[in-house]
């Protein structure tokens, strides 16, 4: 793939900007002051960068799960890279795509590009129409989709929509952790899913699993396609590189080789990769460590919650006391809940309910908000002890 195709195809996308030298992908739904942030971060290159850029040009939006606007640089050759890697994983020569992730953020648009660099054929899809029951034909040949785990939750709700996904070569499905239950579910339904690990910074997936990996069991993130690199370092922290690693953040000039992602995961004997949450998320509680995902996959086997996040509030006693947030519209009853497997410490302490819940569209739950949410609420409506 070379610059002048690649960027041709991110400007035609309708949600990039070109200043200066770069390139920049957009979200259409920025706010005011994101908008603000964004002429802030690159008025000084209109001003003073007028000369091309070689590399890490194309500037992709990535505010993981505490905000901020941060872009990571990337250009013909990482993004290239991914998608051969991409191909190879997987033996696919051609590669058709379902994209119902936009076009801003890096999964929906490797989506775009590994069709497009293998001659297949990219079906743009509003995913509210998906869930209202409007899926797209699809032609011959292998075809993927890249879906987050809420969106997989929503769809197998419906016996018409799972069997549409039964078509598909390869269920991509990251974004976040896949609790047990959907899990489960995804395997009676005999989808052929594929459990990955990827980040803006990677251009997408840089760990996946094979279909048939799923089907015998394994839940891990799968091993690492043959463009990357991923070993865990001090304090159990994912670190990766390889071929596809972006150049740096847009702030910065030296080239990157190695990136400290911040989080946590163990490797296998066999290199299969498996994340265990983020390193900032981790709730110092009395002096032990409660890690988020096993608490909230207690609650949604609980059946009691369509979504919920578990975060750290500060506490005068313990330092941080455990509270579990979801989205308000139906009252939780803390009282009665059974959380098997969970020791007394790794339990809830407070319930509230969040009426604006902070998700995006790629199913990440923007941590950072629900903890200014909570620790401005001195006594929370919807709040009840566990």
């Amino acid at each position: 793939m070379e610059r002048a195709e690649l960027e041709s195809i991110v400007l035609a996308t309708g949600v990039a900007e070109k200043r200066g030298g770069f390139v920049f992908l957009c979200d259409p739904q920025w706010t005011l002051a994101q908008r603000a942030e964004f002429r802030r971060l690159t008025q000084p290159i209109i001003e003073n960068r007028k000369s091309k850029i070689k590399q890490g040009w194309l500037c992709i939006p990535t505010g993981g799960t505490g905000g901020g606007l941060k872009f990571a640089r990337h250009d013909e050759r990482t993004l290239g890279a991914a998608v051969r890697g991409f191909g190879r994983h997987f033996g696919l020569k051609r590669i058709n795509a379902v994209g119902v992730l936009p076009l801003h953020h890096v999964s929906g648009l490797m989506a775009l590009l590994r069709c497009r660099h293998t001659g297949g054929r990219h079906v743009a899809w509003d995913w509210r129409k998906l869930e209202a029951g409007q899926r797209p034909a699809l032609g011959r040949g292998a075809w993927t989709i890249s879906l987050v785990p809420t969106q997989l939750q929503r769809l197998l709700r419906s016996r018409a929509a799972t069997a549409w996904l039964r078509k598909f070569a390869l269920v991509l499905v990251g974004g976040g952790p896949v609790w047990p239950d959907l899990a489960d579910a995804a395997a009676r339904a005999k989808l052929q899913i594929v459990l990955s690990y990827g980040l803006t910074e990677t251009a997408a997936m840089v760990a996946a699993q094979r279909p048939e990996e799923f089907i015998a069991g394994d839940r891990s993130n799968g091993r690492v396609l043959p463009h990357a690199t991923v070993n865990i370092g001090r304090g159990g922290v994912v670190r990766v590189g390889g071929r596809s690693l972006f150049r740096g953040y847009f702030e910065e000039r030296a080239q990157r080789r190695r990136f400290a992602t911040g989080d946590l995961g163990a490797l296998d004997a066999e290199g299969r990769l498996e994340v265990l949450g983020r390193h900032d998320a981790i709730i110092i509680t009395g002096g032990k460590k409660v890690h988020p995902a096993p608490v909230e996959a207690a609650l949604r086997a609980t059946g009691k919650f369509t979504d919920v996040a578990v975060i750290g509030r500060p506490h005068p006693e313990w330092g941080e006391e455990v509270v579990a947030c979801y989205p308000a519209g139906k009252r939780v009853a803390a009282a009665g809940l059974r959380l098997d497997g969970l020791a007394a410490y790794q339990r809830p302490k407070r319930f509230i309910a969040v009426r604006d819940w902070p998700r995006n569209a790629q199913g990440k739950v923007n941590r950072a908000r629900l903890r200014a949410v909570v620790s401005g609420l001195a006594d929370p409506g919807g709040e009840r002890r566990g």
